[in-house]
């Protein structure tokens, strides 16, 4: 009775009573290589081997079985041995697998434990870090007996241990096998409750802790139980999850089957309870049982369940066949779940008392048309008498009346029945006779039907049309023939120690009747042949011969007969006799303990089988299947013999390694490597490796996962290359689950460098076998072997460079569990770093000895060690002397972090020097150094001072962020500081160059941040900017420098912001040319601008005019050409990125601008040259009667303009009263003699020459002496008919409106507008002093033109000429 737990994929086509036996090539002495293995003497004779089971001893009886009244007692004291060691099994078992888990994880994390030593001088530890719940657990509510999942994840350095608590109390998945599950993969811990039932319902914890913290995450989990509902109708609420494969259950066996105890005709159970996770009723386990290694199927005779917990195996008619080893396998997840044990079934009583016992496994053989061959094993006997025969019984399918076959016992354990008819079937069944009566009839037997087996190969068929089959029988090709012709190839198929079987060829032709034989025999070489079977009426071209003399050779014919007549005889079978053994001749029998045997005393030229069998504690096994016939020669080739011994070990997803043996034949020289060859599937076979290899091992790698390889190996000497191995078993590229590879590691406690492994699959025999290169490890003082469980570990005693190569260790009874490891000489000596440290330990440190400078100028020297006992002594040493606390020094540990640290407060010049700490901490040691001397000491000085000063100047009020710059939105330049430690009284202060700045808003110390906006931001605002804060605790001050290169940042602020807001190019045409205009945020000529035409960069000059507003930047074409077409664009950096904006100015566009630009050149002209009044006309005049009036006027216009005056609209003509001159084309006068009151009125004059003119008009009052001096009365003013028409616009305005300029710029930066007149416009002076009259041009004249304003309002009637700056013909910003 054992128990084991093995993958149950692995075990497919996996032959355990079948042995083979590998063999050199033919030689005088012949090898034979026999596999060991372990098969019960009372497994069933295969169908292969059929024949063989018609030998007398065919069957060996167990030891057991044969039972005497001496051994009977012995036995049975034996087998209650047996089954008190299978409890004691059971219950290691069990405690087995509750420890697995526990033992699992300890080696997991025992083994990262000591990589991490092994990398921790190589990998730098990362920041400590507490742990904390990335993913919390969440409340879950599940109805009763379904599963539920608590999971979370958990980050922290070092990572974090977690552990679970239901209800506080922790969770131990070993208290309640297969109830609790925890699980930790890719860093998600979970936790699986399987089957909850309503008691589960608790508040569950996760609490991960590490060297740093604790962290915890809780949730409620609420099982439910519907209302009103039983046990039964729980399984309702279960989701019928028919998609999962019962291969996907978690399956652990608890109560096992014992061995039991039955009697024939009986019935009995097997059973065996388990836990299933999760338990669905209708995904039951996939469960197998077998008998003596044989798949039973379920029948009437074995009725098989799974379900409720348990799985079981009812025999309901017990019989002597059902004796035997039963085992169950139940597939899992992680493989196979398997327990056996031995199922004695005791004899009935007999019908007569004395009569022997029922023959068991009784099966029919050589099944024919006529006849078949029944063979059986013999009842087991204690004290009844010697058997002396058995009766065969015979019953047709179907009914229930025995026939029997024999009329007298037949002697030995197998019989021919006779007198079968085609096509029938039937069952057989045997009854031992001895002196005292005949047995219970055996079991009977399988059902078999009377075919003949040669029926096929006489019929053929043929397809007409793919549609219809034409039966035809061979005798139908025949022709007409009555007679048979005689049968040939006799001979004796099969020779046994008690019968002969005689095989031959059917005639041809068989003739028109049904065809039957007839058999004769005689002894060689006297002719008297005689007939064997007279009472027989034979039909099929097979028949066993008894009743043949010892040492006597026999030769056999066969004559063919039918209604017609019979046939000559065949010729005679060549001379034959019965052997002493079931063999052609007797059998040598050689006992060896290895794989390999010598067989000697052989004749050359002879035939030779051989055979193998296995052999324990137990008994000699089943033989094996013969080998092919192997003649006897010498070996005379002088390449050399095939490799032989092909095995496997470390089968992996994408590789193996081919083993192999040398050949026992080397051939005429000595042999110099082997060459592997592969084929996968079908496929033709592939030489692995083009030069040959010395060592018997290669490594094969390319491997696609789940396919399916065979390898043979060809040996090489200097003769060429040798015959091929026989090909090895087929392999499926696949790793077993849970595979682990062999470990390097050195052990924390001793310091001993070894190799490790931790088999995934182990049974109770299973050794650890360690080799080297792939040579066996035997007792070497280098290394020592320890096994522990699961893992095995290699030792070393004392590595060196000896020790180099390749190492690999497989488990034997196992699936080929198997792995390997190449020790490098880099990582010897890494482990042996790690041996030294171990060995002779020291204080690991996380950090050497280091300093820092504290705020108040103190220097705290310090160092940080992985690990510290609170036992842990040190030492701190300067200069060579010795320190310790006391006053301006304080020193002081902390074991839970590790730090050692040593606080001055006082760090001055006498500080300079070398600081040692040496720790102390049980056997270990280790200390630190810190040279602190030359530059090093100074900067730390300067450092520690620049502190000390900073604490003083925190005392009162300071900066906490010093003057810095940021640019806002709109382009406003802002210095900002935050402030610190203020209060109500405190005062700030700005200063440019040491001349105060008093902002609008006076800064606001409270708020503890300060800004000073600059806008407009250009070259005039450089300079040293400067806050001063202070009050009555002491002053602080913070000093800015914009110049250099922080007013290139600046105005790269400036250049992004502007760039980001640029405007796409406006078209803007005026009298001196077309302008191109960019609109943006803000703009100033500091600024990375530049101006493009076709690639080409455009400097300011005559023809091309650059220039800008605070609003845009504009790019004048000066009396344009064609040469000026083209693309343009303008380009603004802000030192990371540059901004561009573009405008075509060609085709269309430029030829509407071009009009346009002509236009307004001609109005412009025009304007410049109308006649107009300069000046000298009062507004209103007050006269008194009798007093000369004379109104004079300078004017202008090229050419010379023509003056008329007007009298309340009539013209005035010279006469004696009014004089009307005009002198020198510039000075223009009327004058009145002695005014009365008739000469009040309206008076104008009008101006005009071809391009225009003006009017003007004053108003006259005239009054008499002593009278009231009127209230003046101006005219109204009058426009004159415009001549000029202005021409149309050349092409249609955008919709978008221009944008209008912003408030706050300046008057004499704003853009041209569409009316105004610029400033180079040149304005005749008079020669007369002005009186306030406004120019007749349009109102908003630029500030470079010296109007004096009149304090009444404009009587300049506008000319008639159109304006001189209109807006340009192309779209406007947008």
């Amino acid at each position: 009775m054992a128990s084991k737990v093995t993958s149950w994929f692995k075990k497919k086509g996996k032959a355990v009573s079948q042995v083979k036996t590998d063999y050199a090539y033919h030689h005088s002495s012949c090898v034979c290589a026999k596999q060991q293995t372990a098969v019960r003497q009372s497994s069933c004779i295969s169908e292969s081997q059929a024949t063989a089971a018609m030998a007398e001893q065919g069957y060996t009886i167990p030891a057991f079985r044969q039972r005497g009244a001496e051994d009977g007692t012995e036995e049975y004291q034996r087998v209650s041995t047996n089954v008190e060691k299978g409890l004691t099994v059971i219950q290691e078992e069990l405690h087995r697998m509750r420890m697995a888990t526990k033992a699992t994880v300890e080696s997991l994390n025992l083994q990262r434990e000591v990589k991490e030593m092994m990398y921790k001088k190589v990998i730098p530890s990362g920041n400590p870090k507490m742990p904390d719940f990335l993913v919390a657990l969440r409340p879950h509510t599940v109805w009763e007996k379904t599963p539920v999942k608590l999971f979370c994840t958990v980050e922290g350095t070092p990572r974090p241990v977690v552990k679970w608590y239901k209800g506080g109390a922790p969770v131990d998945p070993l208290s309640a096998p297969g109830k609790y599950k925890i699980e930790n993969k890719y860093g998600v811990h979970s936790l699986i409750i399987s089957r909850c039932a309503v008691s589960d319902t608790a508040e569950y914890s996760a609490m991960a802790s590490n060297p740093h913290g604790t962290a915890t995450s809780k949730a409620t989990v609420t099982v439910k139980r519907a209302a009103g509902t039983g046990e039964s109708c729980q399984l309702n609420l279960v989701p019928h999850l028919t998609e999962i494969h019962a291969s996907k259950l978690e399956v652990s066996l608890l109560d096992r089957f014992s061995v039991s105890f039955g009697t024939e005709g009986s019935c009995i159970s097997l059973v065996c309870s388990m836990v299933v996770v999760p338990d669905l009723p209708n995904v039951p386990p996939f469960a197998q049982w077998y008998r003596d290694d044989k798949l039973l199927k379920p029948s009437a005779l074995a009725e098989m369940s799974v379900g409720g917990g348990s799985a079981r195996l009812t025999l309901p008619q017990l019989a002597k066949d059902d004796e035997g080893l039963y085992t169950l396998r139940i597939f899992t997840k992680d493989g196979t779940a398997e327990h056996s044990a031995y199922l004695f079934v005791s004899d009935a009583a007999a019908p007569v008392s004395g009569a022997p016992g029922a023959p068991m496994s009784v099966k029919a053989y050589d099944i024919n048309s006529d006849y078949v061959l029944v063979a059986w094993k013999p009842p087991n006997t204690v004290n009844e008498a010697a058997i002396s025969g058995y009766f065969v019984d015979r019953r047709e399918s179907g009914s229930d009346a025995w026939v029997q076959c024999n009329d007298t016992p037949v002697k030995i354990c197998k019989y021919p029945v006779h007198g079968l008819k085609v096509g029938n079937s039937y069952h057989f069944r045997v009854r031992a006779v001895n002196s005292s009566g005949i047995s219970r009839s055996s079991r009977k037997s399988d059902k078999v039907t009377a075919l003949d087996a040669a029926e096929s190969e006489r019929l053929q068929v043929i397809k007409i049309e793919g549609r219809y089959d034409i039966l035809i029988h061979d005798d139908d090709l025949e022709g007409y023939v009555t007679i048979p012709g005689q049968p040939t190839e006799v001979h004796a198929s099969e020779v046994f120690k008690s019968y002969i079987v005689l095989s031959w060829t059917p005639p041809r032709p068989r003739g028109r009747a049904p065809l039957s034989y007839v058999i004769e025999k005689c002894i060689a070489g006297t002719g008297a042949w005689q007939r064997i079977n007279t009472a027989v009426k034979l039909h099929s071209p097979r028949y066993p011969v008894f009743d043949l003399q010892d040492g006597q050779k026999y030769q056999f014919r066969v004559f063919s007969v039918n209604l017609y007549g019979c046939s000559e005889a065949s010729f005679s079978s060549e001379p034959v006799q019965r052997q002493d053994e079931d063999g052609k001749e007797p059998e040598q029998r050689v006992e060896v303990r290895e794989r390999i045997c010598t067989v000697d005393s052989l004749t050359e030229g002879v035939f030779y089988e051989f055979k193998v069998q296995a052999a324990n504690m137990a008994g000699v096994g089943v033989p094996s299947a013969p080998s092919s016939p192997m003649k006897c020669e010498a070996w005379t080739m002088e390449q050399p013999g095939p490799a032989y011994d092909l095995s496997f070990s470390e089968v992996r997803g994408q590789s193996l390694v081919v083993l192999w043996k040398a050949p026992v034949y080397i051939g005429a020289s000595a042999v110099s490597g082997y060459l592997v060859e592969m084929a996968k599937g079908s496929s033709e076979f592939v030489t692995l490796n083009e030069e040959a290899v010395s060592h018997r091992y290669l490594q094969v790698s390319g491997l696609q996962e789940g396919e399916t390889y065979v390898f043979r190996v060809r040996s090489v000497n200097a003769n060429g290359v040798g015959k091929p191995s026989q090909l090895s078993e087929p392999v499926c590229a696949k790793a077993l689950p849970g595979t682990q590879e062999i470990v390097a590691s050195v052990d924390e406690e001793t310091g001993d460098v070894f190799l490790s492994l931790e088999a995934c699959e182990i049974s109770e025999t299973s050794t650890f076998v360690w080799s080297k290169n792939y040579k066996a490890i035997g007792d070497c003082p280098r290394v020592a072997i320890s096994n522990k469980g699961r893992t095995s570990k290699l030792i070393f005693s004392n590595p060196d460079k000896d020790d180099l190569g390749r190492y690999s260790v497989a488990v034997t009874d196992t699936d080929g569990v198997s792995s390997s490891h190449t020790l490098t000489e880099d990582a010897l000596n890494t482990m042996l770093e790690l041996s030294y440290a171990i060995r002779h330990p020291i204080v690991p440190l996380k950090h050497g000895l280091d300093y820092e400078i504290l705020e108040k100028g103190h220097v705290r020297f310090w160092l940080q060690a992985a690990k510290l006992s609170p036992s842990v002594s040190y030492r701190v040493i300067v200069n060579d002397k010795e320190v310790k606390s006391g006053e301006g020094i304080k020193i002081s540990h902390d074991v839970a972090t590790g730090m050692i640290q040593m606080t001055v407060d006082n760090f001055t010049r006498a500080s300079e020097g070398t600081y040692v700490v040496q720790i102390h901490d049980g056997k270990a040691k280790n200390q630190s150094s810190l040279v602190l001397v030359g530059d090093v000491f100074k900067a730390a000085l300067k450092e520690a001072e620049f502190q000390r000063k900073e604490h003083i100047r925190k005392q009162g009020p300071h900066f906490s962020e010093y003057l810095s710059f940021s640019v806002t939105e709109d382009c406003t330049v802002l210095l900002t500081c935050k402030v610190a430690n203020v209060k109500k009284e405190t005062s700030f202060h700005w200063y440019k160059e040491d001349d105060e700045i008093v902002p609008e808003t006076a800064p606001n110390v409270l708020s503890g941040a300060c800004a000073l906006a600059i806008p407009l931001f250009s070259r005039k605002d450089q300079g040293v900017y400067k806050a001063v804060l202070g009050d009555d605790r002491g002053k602080d001050s913070s000093s800015f420098d914009i110049s250099g290169k922080v007013f290139d940042d600046i105005i790269n602020a400036l250049a992004q912001n502007a760039g980001a807001s640029a405007s796409e190019l406006v078209l803007q045409c005026t009298p001196e040319g077309i302008r191109l205009q960019c609109y943006m945020n803000y703009y100033t000529e500091e600024m990375k601008t530049s101006w493009k035409h076709k690639e080409s960069k455009i400097a300011s000059s005559e023809k091309m005019r650059i220039g800008g507003t605070a609003e845009m930047a504009w790019m004048q074409i000066c009396d344009p050409s064609d040469k000026e077409k083209g693309k343009y664009s303008i380009e603004i950096s802000d030192g990371v990125q540059t901004h561009a904006r573009t405008f075509d100015l060609s085709g269309q566009a430029y030829t509407d601008a071009y009009e346009e630009y002509l236009r307004l050149k001609s109005a412009a002209f025009a304007e410049k040259n109308r006649g107009r009044v300069v000046g000298g006309l009062p507004d209103v005049v007050t006269i008194m009667e009798e007093k000369s009036l004379s109104l004079t006027c300078t004017v202008w216009g090229e050419p010379t303009p023509e003056v008329s005056w007007f009298k309340n609209e009539q013209e005035v003509a010279s006469n004696e009263h009014t004089t009307v001159t005009f002198e020198g084309g510039k000075f223009a006068s009327m004058l009145i003699n002695k005014v009365t009151p008739d000469d009040s009125g309206k008076y104008s004059i009008n101006v005009r020459n071809k391009y225009g003119g003006e009017f003007v008009e004053i108003t006259v009052s005239v009054y008499r002496q002593g009278e009231k001096i009127p209230e003046p009365k101006l005219g109204q003013p009058k426009t004159t008919a415009a001549t000029p028409v202005p021409p149309k616009s050349p092409a249609p305005a955008s919709k978008t409106p221009t944008p209008a300029p912003k408030s706050q710029t300046p008057a004499f930066m704003k853009s041209p507008t569409p009316g105004s007149t610029p400033a180079s416009t040149p304005i005749p002076k008079s020669p007369t002093p002005s009186r306030g009259v406004k120019s007749p041009t349009p109102a908003n004249t630029p500030a470079s033109t010296p109007i004096p304003k009149s304090p009444t309002p404009s009587r300049g009637v506008k000319s008639p000429t159109p304006p001189r700056f209109m807006k340009s013909p192309t779209p406007p910003r947008k």
